[in-house]
């Protein structure tokens, strides 16, 4: 199942995250990669060690955690980190199955992670392609929404 989560940050705090991330390190979003979906990822990424990444993760899961709608459909126990990806010069993600388990940052800890969720930072019009495809035996669901929302 898809849930839209529309408007999750307003126009000044989508502003503010896209101008932070305009000044961010990228690097190569294969270094994240399990074995297998590493030949479909081609995009960048911010590390998981970079000050930005610890920023932007907490803001946005204050926001998520403050969303009526996102607490009733998860019902979150633990909430990992975001991730932070991009994709420019024609990146692309292809057909890959998303980890099923993470190490917790900075801990020695595992989780299963049975939710992923997707926060678009731009607008459909500004950009070619990038539609959210996600596969399953009821077919392929595509999701491209707004900037600022969230699709989990």
């Amino acid at each position: 199942m898809m849930l839209d989560i529309p408007d999750l940050l307003t126009p000044e705090q989508l502003r503010q995250c896209r101008a932070a991330l305009e000044r961010a390190d990228w690097q190569d979003g294969r270094q994240t990669a399990g074995q297998m979906a590493a030949s479909a990822k081609a995009n960048q990424q911010l590390s998981q060690d970079d000050p930005l990444t610890q920023q932007l993760g907490d803001f946005i899961l204050a926001q998520l955690g403050q969303n009526p709608r996102f607490i009733a459909t998860a019902l979150p126990l633990k909430v990992m980190p975001p991730r932070f990806n991009r994709y420019a010069d024609g990146g692309t993600y292809g057909n890959h199955i998303d980890s099923a388990i993470f190490s917790v940052p900075g801990t020695p800890h595992r989780i299963r992670a049975d939710l992923s969720a997707t926060l678009f930072f731009s607008d459909p019009d500004e950009y070619d392609g990038g539609e959210l495809v996600v596969e399953s035996s009821f077919g392929s669901q595509r999701a491209k929404p707004p900037a600022a929302s969230s699709t989990s």
